[in-house]
């Protein structure tokens, strides 16, 4: 009896160490993928000046070049204030993309606390940010 107990246990951690393993390497091939994927991206962006939209279920890997370096610039170039900086006037057009993302993203909140579809507002909110970025370039 202690034989099928004690055959059990290690077939039971071979199964656990192979689940790791299992789990490593897909987690790798996902991060390869990706990078891959981004890659392809700016390529596209770069040649043909447009996004590649991506596959209609997946709405939740979006790749913004612009917002992946900004934080990477963010990172990098970081140095210590003297002085705060003078207050410059904000640009109106700015000033209203920023009240219109406000309103798209309460929307999406309530539509979302109601089980109402987001889709529509989600990509609203991703042609606000994007038209918000552009215009403080």
């Amino acid at each position: 009896m202690s034989d099928v107990i004690s055959d059990y246990q290690k077939w039971k951690q071979q199964g656990a160490d192979l689940r790791v393993q299992a789990k490593q390497a897909m987690e790798a091939r996902f991060r390869e993928l990706l990078a891959e994927a981004v890659h392809i991206a700016e390529e596209y962006r770069a040649d043909f000046g447009g996004a590649l939209k991506p596959a209609s279920p997946v709405t939740t890997f979006r790749y913004k070049a612009s917002a992946h370096k900004a934080k990477k610039a963010a990172k990098k170039a970081a140095p210590p204030k003297a002085e705060p900086p003078v207050a410059a006037k904000p640009n109106p057009k700015v000033a209203g993309l920023q009240k219109r993302l406000a309103t798209a993203k309460k929307k999406l909140d309530d539509a979302k606390t109601a089980g109402a579809p987001t889709r529509v507002l989600e990509d609203k909110i991703y042609e606000i940010e994007d038209d918000l970025r552009l215009a403080s370039q």
